[in-house]
């Protein structure tokens, strides 16, 4: 019987795993988003409740980068009160330490295709030079 040694390619593993961990990330910023709208309103989603303070109107989908990648989220619309997270700050399309990263590679003199080449490799997203 021969000895099989067990081969793992690590570069498709930590892409797989980065994945994984992006999704579930995202999934929970999603249904804390939920939550909030639903303490918001008074009532969860199809709920019929006469404490109901607000209604639900859909949702839109707004991007964030944080350092795992590129995120959509869906926040919540509503009919009767305005929806203010404490996840995520209204007009918030980057992370903090996103942004941090950025003025540091400026303050540090890289140029802006130099930013754009390493903003793609860490965060899959170009920045403009704008930014």
């Amino acid at each position: 019987m021969p000895n099989q040694i067990l081969q793992v390619d690590e570069n498709m593993l930590e892409t797989k795993l980065d994945r994984l961990v992006s999704e579930k990330v995202e999934q929970l910023l999603n249904a804390m988003l939920d939550a909030e709208a639903d303490e918001i309103t008074g009532a969860a989603r199809y709920e019929r409740s006469g404490e109901r303070r607000a209604y639900r109107a859909g949702h839109y989908e707004r991007n964030l980068t944080v350092k795992a990648g590129t995120m959509t989220l869906k926040v919540p619309k509503l009919k009767g009160a305005l929806f203010e997270s404490a996840v995520i700050e209204r007009y918030r399309r980057r992370e903090e330490s996103v942004e941090e990263a950025l003025i540091d590679m400026y303050l540090a003199g890289v140029s802006t295709r130099q930013v754009d080449d390493i903003s793609r490799l860490l965060w899959g997203e170009r920045m403009p030079s704008q930014t």
